[in-house]
């Protein structure tokens, strides 16, 4: 199994996950500099959700500024407990911007 390049952060955070002209609310667990931890509940338009498909995900670094980021799906596992209501999504982040490299930085 590959290490992470990264330790993770553990975070409470609101997100939207950005599909064309349609948001997703999802939840993020865990972030570091280059990967985040998301969960989102289960819906039958999640089985899109695979290593390799691109991802863009929108969050909010304080209330007045928001942070766009595009990822790459690692790993996905669907229909997680309890009673397989959530999948469990790990995100590889392409190219973070600056704003977000230090806003992490300021959580370690």
């Amino acid at each position: 199994m590959e290490k992470r390049g990264a330790r993770r952060i553990k975070v409470k955070l609101s997100a939207e996950r950005i599909s064309g002209n349609r948001k997703y609310g999802v939840f993020i667990e865990n972030i570091s500099e280059k990967g985040i931890h998301l969960i989102t509940t289960h819906t039958k338009s999640h089985a899109e959700y695979f290593p390799g498909k691109d991802v863009d995900l929108k969050f909010y670094l304080n209330p007045e500024k928001a942070v766009s980021l595009r990822c790459k799906i690692r790993w996905a596992c669907t229909k997680m407990p309890p009673n397989g209501m959530t999948d469990s999504i790990g995100l590889e982040i392409i190219d973070p911007p600056k704003q977000y490299i230090e806003f992490v930085k300021t959580l370690s």
